[in-house]
């Protein structure tokens, strides 16, 4: 559907998009939006975030699968020509409803626990590692 008041179309997933193609959801100033994925197979990460975070995935059957994350404010890629982050550095987290679900998905999809879940002040917290073995963070609100 074409909106000529803002240039804006809506796909049939519901991404509305401008005029050149992006999605609206990832204009935000200052705001974090796009990420390669460091992945020695593209398709087997591709479809770990997806199965585990239920994350939009697109281009399974290419050398460079795309997602966007469950917020759409993220998109990106795996690449197989970065080194997978098995160290803390810059450290992701994703927000998740359900610690110990998501952790058990991860160790069901080929990932690992590292730490936790575990209190964190007012959160709970986790640290895994992807089906590829980058060290990814998991987080959700402490229940009362």
């Amino acid at each position: 559907m074409v909106r000529s008041d803002d240039e804006t179309t809506e796909t049939e997933t519901g991404t509305q998009r401008d005029a050149s193609g992006v999605a609206s959801g990832l204009i935000r100033p200052g705001g974090i939006s796009y990420l390669h994925i460091p992945a020695t197979d593209v398709r087997r990460a591709a479809d770990f975030y997806g199965i585990v975070f239920g994350w939009n995935v697109s281009g399974h059957d290419t050398d460079r699968p795309r997602f966007d994350d469950g917020t759409g404010h993220v998109s990106g890629a795996w690449m197989t020509d970065q080194a997978i982050s098995r160290e803390p550095g810059l450290l992701p987290y994703i927000y998740v409803e359900r610690i110990e679900e998501s952790v058990e998905q991860i160790k069901a999809h080929g990932g690992e626990v590292v730490t936790g879940p575990c209190p964190e002040g007012n959160l709970r917290g986790a640290t895994c590692r992807d089906s590829g073995g980058n060290l990814i963070g998991l987080w959700q609100q402490a229940r009362r």
